[in-house]
């Protein structure tokens, strides 16, 4: 009778456990299909367009620079295309001064471009993209493009540089452009929002002179594309693409021949002149004297040449014409 008693026991006591771990089970089934119907009902079309941003990049297309042209319609301030090698230092494999080091031993990268480099990196963010040699040459592409699998974050870029034919005539005419400082990047974030899209993926704004007054008419309109990218984060093909639109062609009442009579007059004294048609104000002439090479600020002015403008007795820098 006892033994009865005691297997009764065990039986009720097995029930309870069986019980026990069907209700377990059941509930975590229940939090499963709960979390199921979270995930592909309630927040179904966010994460989709999650997935979405993820497998699809947009890629913004910089637009040609506007040229400037005198009168007659000579050009004064062009574009040109060229390879860039630059490093991302927030990808690197590495650390930055050893694979600048490997770099070098590569594409011939010389102490001005090492200084300009770490001038860029104090004013830019780790996660873009800053040369370390700009315009290579045909030979220096297909070395690094050879080893390129040993470099993560480094790549070669084909860029637009700015170039002004006439070299130091009318430099405080044309002024130059340069890359975007911090400065400016936060002048740019309180634009309308449509500016400022506009300016993605730019890296040069006007600086100084019609470059700098024109900047919204010569920039023109940035491009996009829509770029489908593999889980590794390499473009596997293009989805849409929106063509960029160029930059307006800024023409000036300048008359190039004239500044560079009166330039030349000039020799090396300085001075200012600004000769104007009577009949209707245009500006024909617009000289100030000593001038510079706008060039020298395109890729960003090394060290030696900046101190030689800056510290100048004749302050080629100052624009007399207007100050």
């Amino acid at each position: 009778m006892t033994e009865l008693k005691n297997l009764q026991k065990e039986l009720a006591g097995f029930r309870l456990r069986l019980v026990a771990a069907a209700v377990f089970v059941l509930f975590c089934f229940g939090l499963l299909l709960s979390r199921m119907v979270y995930l592909q009902v309630i927040r179904h079309d966010d994460l989709m367009a999650q997935a979405e941003n993820n497998r699809i990049s947009v890629v913004p297309i910089v637009p040609n620079r506007g040229l400037i042209v005198d009168r007659n319609g000579v050009v004064l301030a062009n574009n040109y295309s060229a390879y860039t090698l630059e490093i991302t230092p927030s990808k690197l494999g590495a650390p930055l001064e050893e694979t600048i080091d490997a770099l070098a031993a590569i594409v011939t990268i010389e102490p001005r471009d090492r200084r300009r480099f770490r001038r860029l990196q104090e004013e830019s963010k780790s996660f873009e993209s800053l040369p370390i040699r700009t315009k290579l040459t045909d030979d220096e592409v297909a070395r690094f493009t050879a080893q390129r699998f040993r470099y993560p974050g480094v790549e070669i870029k084909a860029r637009l540089f700015r170039h002004y034919p006439y070299g130091e005539t009318a430099s405080h005419v044309l002024g130059y452009i340069g890359r975007i400082n911090r400065k400016e990047q936060e002048a740019l974030a309180e634009l309308p929002d449509e500016v400022q899209a506009n300016y993605r993926g730019t890296d040069y704004i006007g600086k100084l002179g019609v470059e700098q007054s024109y900047e919204q008419e010569l920039h023109g309109q940035t491009g996009f594309e829509h770029v489908e990218i593999s889980a590794g984060g390499r473009a596997v093909r293009r989805l849409k693409a929106s063509p960029p639109t160029p930059g307006n062609t800024v023409r000036l009442s300048i008359d190039i021949k004239l500044q560079q009579l009166v330039e030349r007059l000039y020799g090396d004294r300085r001075g200012a002149l600004v000769a104007m048609d009577p009949r209707n104000g245009e500006v024909l002439a617009f000289v100030s004297k000593p001038t510079f090479d706008p060039n020298l600020f395109v890729d960003g002015i090394d060290s030696d040449s900046w101190k030689e403008l800056n510290e100048s007795i004749d302050k080629p820098l100052l624009n007399r014409a207007l100050r």
